[in-house]
C-alpha cells in the first residue's frame, strides 16, 4: 500500500514513474516531489541530486533482475520498472550504458550458473549469448508502440509482457527452427 512506503521509497517510486514517462532529462525534482507528495528539499535530502535519484532507480531496477521472489509478484510490481528501463536505455547517456552493461553482466553470470546446473545449453560465445538474450528481453519495451499494436496493449503492462514472454520462452525452450540451415549459413559467413 502506497501509504505504507517510507518517504524515500515513495520518492523513488514517483521517480520511476515520472522518468519512465518523461525521461530523466524531461523530469524535474519538483515534479517528482509533487508526485510523491513531498517537498523538493526532501527529495534532495534523501538523494542529493536528480542524478542520485536516477542512480537509486537504476539500483532498484537491477534488484528486480536479481530477484528470487515469486514470479507473479515480480511481474505485477515491475510495470513502472519496465517503463523506466525502456526510457532510460533510450537516453544514450553514460548511466544508460552502465545500466545495460550491468544487466548483461548479471545475465551472463545467471546463464553460466544455469549451464553449470544443466538447465541452460552450452553455447559457443557466452558474452554474445547474454547480450542477445538481454536485447531480446528489452526490445519489446524499447519498441513498445509497435509491439503493443500487435500484442494488444502496452508491453510494460503485465498481461502483455507475459504474452510476449511465453512466446519467447517457447522459442528458447523448444527452438524455433526444425533444422540448422540458418545457423549453418551464418556460421559460413563468419568463417569466410
Amino acid at each position: 500500500m502506497r501509504s505504507d512506503l517510507t518517504a524515500r521509497a515513495r520518492i523513488r517510486d514517483a521517480a520511476l514513474a515520472r522518468f519512465g514517462a518523461d525521461g530523466v532529462a524531461g523530469t524535474s525534482v519538483r515534479a517528482v516531489a509533487a508526485d510523491a507528495g513531498v517537498s523538493a528539499a526532501l527529495v534532495l535530502h534523501h538523494f542529493g541530486s536528480k542524478d542520485g535519484l536516477r542512480q537509486a532507480c537504476d539500483e532498484y531496477a537491477l534488484e528486480g533482475v536479481d530477484s528470487e521472489a515469486d514470479l507473479a509478484e515480480v511481474l505485477q510490481a515491475a510495470t513502472p520498472v519496465r517503463r523506466y528501463l525502456a526510457r532510460s536505455l533510450l537516453d544514450g547517456t553514460e548511466s544508460a550504458s552502465a545500466l545495460f552493461d550491468s544487466i548483461v553482466a548479471r545475465t551472463e553470470s545467471w546463464l553460466a550458473k544455469g549451464e553449470a546446473e544443466g538447465w541452460v545449453r552450452p553455447g559457443s560465445d557466452a558474452r554474445a549469448r547474454a547480450v542477445t538474450y538481454v536485447a531480446w528481453l528489452l526490445a519489446p519495451l524499447v519498441l513498445s508502440g509497435h509491439v503493443g499494436r500487435h500484442l494488444g496493449g502496452d508491453p510494460a503492462e503485465t498481461s502483455v509482457a507475459v504474452r510476449g514472454a511465453v512466446a519467447g520462452l517457447e522459442m528458447l525452450t523448444h527452438g524455433l527452427f526444425a533444422d540448422d540451415r540458418f545457423l549453418s549459413a551464418f556460421k559460413g559467413v563468419g568463417d569466410g
